[in-house]
């Protein structure tokens, strides 16, 4: 095993490019609806994990997920009328993003120069009307045979115009461009369980290039409809832990059997540091390092050494311009599934070294499932929160340890410790891998 930074291909870190701060945070989770309800629960371990309520999903091997629950775009001061067509990723995104800009201090956007302000998100695709579609299907079965051109007639004179337009996965960005007059990039990154963090990632290389000097950027999805739990329960990588909800998101525990899907939005303003200080905004911590590598092995499966995901943990560490003995906390990407624990965990000895068994390792999504292509984005915001208050969450449900998986996964509960520096993990079907390093600003 090796230890420090290690070899990170062309990454060259220049301690004169532009700093990047952030100073606006917002999310909508199954755990909490606001950062600090999330960030409350995550230190007591609750779990937001339940039966499926957004479909009927009783015949379907997965009957639980973690969804969002009581929660409308109007609790953030929105006419629901305005976002009565746009799907649950789209309003996720739009109350994420509010609460983002509001704490920033840039409720009405960049008004002194609107280019200079962009969007990035990683967003996946809308939910299709399946209520709507399953009505269509009733009418136009003739004599148990559907008749297609009944069908399309239906559809079009009973089908909103948008209904279509808004699955597409940009449409989130644009809405939240139009929302706060963002002209400058607009931009989505779709790359699965990566998306949030690497748009992140990406939207930090805008600023420090000078090409913008605020960027809203985070992920917004919701996968819990037929269509989505179909999928993963073909690939069997969902938990059928039904009897038992709560404690079905099992990360590094031997008896994981799968990830809880969830859903939601989390959103960070990233902004270059001297703008930032001239108009005195608050700075929850800098963004110091970022790491992008494939695997260029399988779609569904990690490489079982581990090579994308530990060059890519190198590769942030190199752009951030520190050795591998300042970070006192990581974030696992920790989904719960056999091959993913194991490898990440040989991914982060193989960087850390011995020290691996020092750091403090976590994975929230025991508590709030997998959001899928918002999940880096609501690592990211646990990891500044983590920094702010010298804490770090726990794994919920470790209780039976894999061999395999044998570093300090702070088990079930939360614990203080020294955080000055965290790293934040994404590993996305494909073979996409993302790493993140933020820090506490220090001047």
């Amino acid at each position: 095993m090796e230890s420090g930074a290690g070899s990170a291909g062309s990454v060259v870190h220049d301690p004169n490019r532009r700093r990047v701060v952030i100073t606006g945070i917002g999310c909508v989770t199954p755990l909490g609806v606001r950062v600090e309800e999330l960030w409350a629960n995550l230190k007591i371990g609750a779990s937001g994990v339940g039966w499926t309520t957004v479909f009927d999903a009783s015949r379907f091997p997965t009957k639980i997920s973690a969804e969002v629950r009581d929660w409308t775009i109007a609790d953030e001061g929105e006419p629901i009328e305005r976002w009565q067509h746009c799907g649950r990723h789209t309003r996720f995104a739009a109350g994420a993003a509010l609460q983002a800009m509001r704490d920033a201090g840039l409720p009405n956007g960049l008004e002194s120069d609107p280019t200079r302000m962009g969007v990035y998100l990683g967003s996946g695709e809308g939910q299709q009307d399946f209520d709507s579609f399953t009505k269509m299907m009733a009418m136009s079965i003739e004599g148990g045979t559907l008749d297609v051109a009944k069908f399309t007639r239906i559809g079009l004179e009973t089908l909103h115009p948008l209904s279509e337009v808004e699955q597409e996965p940009n449409m989130p960005a644009g809405h939240l461009a139009a929302m706060f007059n963002a002209n400058g990039p607009n931009l989505n990154c779709l790359t699965a369980c990566a998306a949030s963090s690497q748009a992140i990632g990406e939207a930090v290389e805008l600023v420090r290039r000078g090409e913008a000097d605020v960027m809203l950027s985070g992920g917004t999805h919701s996968m819990i409809h037929p269509f989505g739990v179909t999928g993963f329960n073909l690939l069997t990588a969902l938990s059928t832990r039904n009897d038992d909800p709560t404690k079905a998101s099992r990360p590094f525990d031997n008896e994981r059997d799968g990830f809880v899907l969830g859903e939601g939005a989390a959103m960070v303003v990233l902004e270059e540091l001297e703008h930032a200080k001239r108009r005195g905004a608050k700075i929850h911590g800098e963004l110091l390092g970022y790491g992008s590598t494939a695997d260029a092995y399988r779609i569904t499966d990690t490489h079982p050494e581990g090579r994308g995901a530990s060059a890519c943990i190198r590769m942030a560490l190199a752009d951030a311009g520190i050795g591998a003995d300042t970070i006192d906390y990581i974030n696992a990407h920790g989904t719960s599934t056999d091959v993913n624990d194991k490898v990440e965990t040989l991914a982060i000895k193989t960087v850390f070294g011995e020290r691996a068994y020092k750091i403090p390792v976590s994975s929230t999504k025991s508590m709030m499932g997998h959001l899928i292509a918002a999940a880096g984005a609501t690592e990211l915001i646990v990891c500044l929160l983590a920094i702010r208050d010298g804490i770090v969450p726990p794994t919920i449900n470790y209780e039976n340890p894999d061999p395999n998986c044998d570093l300090d996964y702070v088990p079930n509960v939360a614990r203080v410790a020294r955080c000055e520096r965290a790293l934040s993990n994404s590993f996305g079907f494909g073979g996409q891998n993302i790493s993140l390093v933020v820090g506490r600003y220090t001047g």
